[in-house]
């Protein structure tokens, strides 16, 4: 399983991956980019992925399970949408970003890169932070090159999707003070003046509280529900899905069905005994996430 790429043709693939997400603008396909925010309507399918954190055999399950390729390559109206958080926590992070750089670069216009609180800026970053460690050990000196080329990616990727009329799709939590859409297209700007990308990197639900409350992660807050219901009215949805996470059965749900977690890698060192990923036929309205369970493809 172990990556046969060289630094130089890594570097290669981050300094096109850049160029490609740096020109995503407008209309990209079926999608809508406007800042770091996507856009879609409610056609189609959606495959959802909850964080890897190096955990390439569940990566490789998941493409495999759900025939995204395939499909892809055959036109049909999919996209693989990933919640974030590809590296840290896993010896084969380097292995794993590969791969959705890769997919990234054979179907550019199917799939959707999300930010997760591990691919966050520098006063935001998860510690410990491990993805340099396991990129020196694959690359040797040019490891922190790599790194480096890496972290200018992470500014690129996206912070949210909205799926027209259906869901809102966050790393982590609800931008609990926002107003507007513009406060989440361009959240990664306006940051550290306001705290709304701080909060969707690394928010957490919570039952019983309203409001929010000071995160014992050090970032971010805990949110009630209030202000999820907040948030699906401001922009127009039914539901939540996010990452960020770890669930011992890979997904959860919150906040009277209006939130589903999913975390997609298993095994140390969170010890979820599985994980999962959904196939969301995103055509249906669904009130309550408790209906997706047919769609989450637990392994």
């Amino acid at each position: 399983m172990a990556l046969k790429v060289g630094s130089n043709d890594f570097l290669k693939l981050l300094e096109d991956t850049i160029r490609l997400l740096a020109d995503e603008n407008g209309l990209v396909g079926r999608l809508r980019v406007n800042g770091r925010l996507v856009s879609a309507p409610p056609t189609g399918e959606a495959i959802v992925v909850g964080d890897i954190h190096g955990d390439l055999q569940s990566l490789r399950h998941i493409l495999n399970d759900s025939g995204f390729m395939d499909r892809a390559r055959e036109g049909e109206e999919t996209f693989l949408l990933f919640l974030g958080d590809y590296g840290d926590r896993g010896p084969y992070s380097p292995e794993v970003y590969y791969v959705i750089l890769k997919l990234k670069m054979l179907f550019s216009d199917k799939v959707v890169l999300m930010r997760g609180n591990h691919e966050g800026p520098e006063d935001l970053l998860a510690y410990p932070h491990d993805l340099p460690y396991y990129l020196e050990r694959k690359f040797g000196a040019e490891g922190q090159k790599v790194y480096h080329k890496l972290s200018e990616l992470f500014s690129y990727l996206y912070t949210s999707v909205i799926i027209n009329e259906r869901y809102v799709f966050f790393h982590g939590g609800v931008p609990s003070k926002a107003s507007s859409i513009d406060d989440i297209a361009y959240a990664n700007e306006k940051h550290p003046r306001e705290t709304h990308f701080e909060e969707i990197l690394w928010s957490d639900p919570i039952e019983n509280l309203r409001g929010t409350y000071a995160s014992p992660r050090g970032a971010g807050r805990l949110f009630g529900e209030d202000v999820t219901y907040k948030v699906l009215k401001m922009f127009n949805v039914k539901a939540i899905i996010r990452g960020h996470e770890p669930c011992e059965n890979g997904f959860k749900i919150n906040h009277g069905g209006k939130i589903l977690t999913l975390f997609s890698r298993k095994g140390e060192p969170y010890y979820n005994q599985h994980g999962a990923y959904l196939k969301l036929n995103l055509s249906e309205i669904v009130e309550n996430v408790q209906q997706l369970r047919q769609y989450i493809h637990i392994f």
